[in-house]
């Protein structure tokens, strides 16, 4: 039992390189309206960083169209600020009352930059994962020292590897999916 105690630990830093690769995924904009491409923003309220979340409510109403209707009116030029200060490249339209984001349509220069991009961050997850296996090799090899069988050390690092392979698999299938969706006109 205390042997799964020891791969828990790594195969949740695995998990948690895979979850993060897949937030990061969720921020790129890959064509289409999505309100997750302002996860990143924040919006200087009353002197304090903010979430553009927690200050207003972010709808899509059409497929290149985000709204941004903040909760206070006195938040719309702090908004737009903040949406021409980030790395989105758009440029917000204002009526007093809404922001406007006109997602215009993506080049096949931009699409194929953001999918290089996407590879890599996977291959940085990738990079992230091997360094977890590494790390647990070595843990596993100072455990010789507390009297533990080399058969039973063979046996942790190779549970290791298969783990690593199988986060390697899930984020080249994240990479890929990631990737089809960006080059989907």
């Amino acid at each position: 039992m205390a042997t799964d105690e020891r791969i828990e630990k790594y195969e949740s830093k695995m998990n948690k390189t895979l979850e993060s690769l897949e937030k990061e995924f969720v921020t790129i904009r890959a064509g289409r309206a999505n309100p997750h491409i302002l996860d990143k923003l924040t919006v200087d309220y009353y002197g304090t960083p903010t979430p553009l979340q927690q200050v207003a409510n972010i709808t899509v109403p059409e497929a290149r169209m985000i709204q941004i209707q903040p909760w206070e009116s006195s938040l719309i030029k702090a908004i737009s600020k903040a949406i021409l200060a980030s790395d989105l490249g758009l440029n917000p339209n204002t009526d007093g009352k809404l922001i406007r984001l006109i997602l215009p349509e993506l080049t096949e220069e931009r699409r194929k930059e953001l999918v290089k991009d996407v590879k890599k961050k996977g291959e940085a997850a990738k990079v992230a994962v091997r360094n977890i296996r590494r790390d647990a090799n070595d843990a596993f090899k100072k455990l010789a020292k507390q009297d533990v069988s080399e058969d039973e050390i063979k046996e942790l690092e190779d549970t290791v590897q298969k783990l690593t392979d199988k986060f390697g698999k899930k984020i080249d299938k994240a990479v890929e999916e990631k990737s089809k969706e960006i080059l989907t006109v």
